[in-house]
């Protein structure tokens, strides 16, 4: 379900229509997070990492309002739930693009990544059955402990999609770090709200159930 927003009230009207006259309203960085709680307990639960630390991920991004937008036309979508399509490795090491519906159920959601690993692991298909711009785009590249990361571009300055990318683990004073890139349209999210992110990013990566 989405809804739209007014753009004629919205505190942030001359910064949309400004970014929007860019060639790329687009602006990324990366920071690191700290993994040590969520890996004991993916290790100790015996679950994956990668689905432990993204559920965390989509909780964050599904309690930051400015990550729910999306650019449809002249319109701004409010997206009530935002889910995630992950790229999932192949054994010949090509990849898919899943759909994973987002849900507060750790259990549900791992259920539904479950579903659409096995799937892209017995076809050669590129794109996920279905899709909805309510989603975030996300990589994982856990050979890599990166300090920049640059996204692909399709050319349309009105994506809006976020995309993020999670880096190698490392051991830094004693903890888990991992490097995560967050690409995003300025025309919708500043500073503060990728900032806001990674905060309750942090938040939901050290909780201990």
């Amino acid at each position: 379900m989405k809804t739209y927003l007014s753009i004629d009230t919205w505190n942030r009207k001359e910064l949309f229509h400004h970014f929007r006259t860019l060639v790329d309203p687009t602006f990324g960085l990366v920071a690191n997070v700290d993994v040590t709680n969520v890996y004991k307990k993916s290790k100790r639960n015996e679950n994956s990492f990668f689905v432990s630390y993204l559920h965390a991920c989509m909780k964050a991004i599904n309690a930051v309002e400015n990550f729910k937008y999306r650019i449809e036309g002249d319109k701004i979508a409010i997206y009530d739930t935002i889910d995630v399509s992950a790229t999932i490795l192949r054994e010949d090491k090509t990849f898919g693009f899943s759909y994973i519906d987002f849900s507060e159920t750790f259990e549900v959601f791992q259920n539904d990544f479950n579903k659409e690993k096995e799937r892209i692991l017995t076809s050669k298909n590129l794109f996920p059955p279905k899709y909805s711009l309510g989603c975030i785009h996300c990589s994982a590249i856990p050979w890599v402990n990166f300090t920049s990361h640059k996204e692909p571009v399709s050319g349309d300055k009105d994506n809006s999609v976020p995309q993020l990318a999670f880096g190698k683990v490392t051991e830094l004073n004693n903890r888990l770090v991992m490097s995560v890139a967050v690409n995003v349209n300025h025309a919708l999210v500043d500073g503060y709200h990728v900032g806001e992110f990674f905060e309750k990013f942090q938040i939901e990566l050290d909780k201990i159930d």
